[in-house]
């Protein structure tokens, strides 16, 4: 079979998606018995689309399309080892997410409005991650954001959803036009749209007149993916997109959250050949990690920890791309994609919850011996396996030192409690069954991935001087979680607790700058015999619509 052919087997998913979206122009209310049916149908040939393109870029490797355009610019397809795994991991999560949205959504009155929005969403991001031109890449990743936006509002009446949707509206924008400067740029310098020879281009080497344009194309690549993908301080909207169904979550923060680390995975030999870029994404993404992470074990409510969860995992996957460890980045991805999107769908499952309640939690001691101890043993287990797999890159050592402080946390409250030696021994077992997962999973990935991204290189010192400043605030923050039994009675640390409980505020603070909200004042003249002398003012909060 010719390239073209096979490319557009690639295609056959995301143009079934979007006949389905058309089929809910004609089906739009509740129970659409042929759209139910035909999503689910869609959805399977979508999993064998995913499993056949790999088959191909197995046997041929490389595969690109004939592009439908000009001067070099336009639509194209590409398939390789990122594309076909980013493919087959949302082919899997697409279907699981339509079976529990014909459930979930069942006598809704606009189910097939729903189903069908859906299946827009779902062919934006499948064009996005085969998208071989820069043409067709910024098309399908503005479509993503236009499709998201869509479903953020399918309840229009609640005020929470309009609030959301409106924030991420003013993002995504401010996100395209990040990337339409950085397309623009690289289409300017190499004269084509087409990636791989953007890529050739840079492998080949360039001249140092040009490295200024790289520079800056890489730096608006890497506030695309920032806006894309809730940094701090602009993480607060996906904190509030809890109005939307539980399968948009589900969607969102397993699939759509993801284009930003994708965008920086896909364009990483453009990345590699940048100095600030990288360092902007292991400052931005390792303090964003840090804060949301920290945030997230003061949450009371369920679906908010995991809006803090996903937006640490999206900080963490592009401080690791900041790093160079593009397939360690891989790697966290699809993992967390099936994580959340388990932990969305799972949400209001009762048995788990009565589960939970019958644990009895071990009794921490607060002794500083048994915590060094557990700290101790942290450091043994990674720098056995560290030594086992030749690990010397500045890169995955610094990953793995993100390893190590959640081994020595399994570690500490294993061995500085009233806990038995079971419960000792399952802590060894766990930490074991981590560090060995992640350093074969990650070695796996490096095998899978190729050269479709550059070699790990040599940190410059920014890098270096950086990414320890990132890894002691990450280890002051776990050092103070270790001692935290010892610190529930100071009322700083409560009053602090309080403050990490809301966010540091700092959704408040984007909420001003961007005048999501307004206040309308009523006056109320009460009737003469009731209060003659006195007038009620009432302060009514009201979302800007626009």
């Amino acid at each position: 079979m010719s390239q073209n052919q096979i490319a557009l087997i690639a295609l056959i998913s995301p143009l079934l998606f979007i006949a389905t979206a058309i089929v809910s122009w004609f089906q739009s209310g509740s129970r659409p018995t042929l759209l139910k049916q035909m999503s689910l149908i869609v959805g399977l040939l979508g999993i064998g689309t995913a499993v056949i393109s790999g088959y191909f870029v197995f046997q041929h490797g490389l595969i690109q399309s004939s592009l439908i355009g000009l001067n070099n610019f336009g639509l194209s397809i590409r398939l390789d080892a990122i594309s076909v795994t980013m493919l087959t991991m949302i082919a899997l999560l697409t279907f699981i997410v339509l079976k529990f949205s014909n459930n979930y959504m069942d006598g809704d009155e606009r189910q097939g409005s729903f189903m069908g929005r859906l299946a827009a969403t779902i062919a934006s991001v499948q064009l996005l991650v085969i998208s071989g031109n820069l043409g067709l890449l910024f098309i399908a990743w503005v479509f993503t954001s236009i499709s998201l936006h869509r479903l953020l509002l399918f309840y229009p009446e609640r005020p929470g959803a309009i609030i959301a949707a409106r924030k991420k509206f003013i993002l995504a924008r401010v996100g395209d036009a990040s990337l339409l400067v950085a397309i623009t740029l690289l289409y300017n310098l190499f004269g084509s749209g087409n990636l791989e020879a953007i890529f050739n281009g840079i492998r080949t080497g360039m001249a140092p007149a040009n490295m200024l344009t790289v520079e800056f194309a890489a730096l608006f690549l890497a506030l695309a993916a920032m806006f894309k993908s809730a940094k701090f301080p602009t993480h607060g909207w996906l904190i509030e997109v809890m109005e939307t169904p539980t399968p948009v979550s589900a969607l969102l923060h397993a699939g759509l959250l993801n284009a930003g680390p994708y965008l920086i995975i896909r364009m990483a030999f453009v990345m590699d050949a940048s100095f600030y870029a990288p360092l902007l994404l292991i400052a931005v993404g390792g303090f964003t990690a840090l804060f949301a992470s920290v945030v997230f074990l003061t949450q009371s409510s369920i679906k908010t920890a995991l809006g803090y969860s996903s937006v640490a995992h999206m900080g963490f996957s592009l401080m690791v791309c900041g790093l160079g460890v593009y397939t360690a980045a891989m790697l966290h991805l699809v993992a967390h994609s099936f994580y959340k999107a388990h932990a969305f769908l799972s949400t209001g499952s009762v048995i788990d919850v009565i589960r939970a309640s019958k644990i009895e939690k071990a009794q921490r001691l607060g002794s500083p011996l048994r915590i060094a101890a557990g700290i101790i043993l942290a450091l043994l287990v990674y720098g056995g396996f560290a030594y086992l797999w030749g690990i010397t890159e500045f890169g995955l050592l610094a990953i793995g030192t993100v390893i190590i402080l959640g081994i020595s946390r399994l570690f500490t409250t294993a061995i500085d409690s009233n806990g038995s030696f079971a419960l000792f021994l399952r802590a060894v077992f766990f930490a074991v069954i981590v560090a060995a997962a992640f350093f074969s999973l990650e070695s796996g990935m490096h095998y899978l991935l190729g050269i479709q991204v550059p070699e790990l290189s040599n940190p410059t010192f920014a890098t270096l001087a950086l990414t320890i400043c990132i890894l002691a605030l990450f280890t002051i923050a776990i050092f103070v979680q270790i001692i935290s039994p010892t610190l529930t009675a100071s009322p700083k640390f409560n009053a602090l607790a309080i403050h990490l409980r809301n966010g540091l505020y700092m959704n408040a603070i984007f909420d001003k700058l961007v005048g999501t909200y307004s206040f309308k004042a009523k006056s109320h003249v009460p009737k003469a015999q009731e209060q003659p002398e006195e007038l009620e003012s009432e302060i009514e909060l009201v979302p800007v619509r626009k």
